[in-house]
């Protein structure tokens, strides 16, 4: 999966909102939520990096990006708003 059919992923689950999504209940606690898993996730990463396996780490950056993704979507960013800024 590319970041962009993510990013597309976390814009459909916030517009559907489906029952039983743990996604969709992410945002239902709004950007608080979504920030407090995404600090987590990266604390989790860092910990990989240090002290895993290079899969632990990629799995661990996937969740990374999910997350941001799913900030993005929450704050209303489109995919070009952070490209043009990097």
């Amino acid at each position: 999966m590319t970041f962009e059919e993510m990013y597309r992923l976390a814009l459909s689950r916030k517009q559907e909102m489906p029952e039983g999504s743990a996604t969709a209940a992410l945002f239902a606690g709004g950007a608080h939520a979504i920030g407090k898993k995404l600090v987590e996730e990266a604390a989790e990463s860092w910990m990989a990096a240090r002290f895993e396996s290079r899969d632990a780490l990629a799995g661990e950056l996937s969740q990374v990006l999910y997350y941001v993704a799913c900030m993005m979507a929450e704050n209303g960013l489109a995919l070009e708003d952070v490209y043009a800024t990097l």
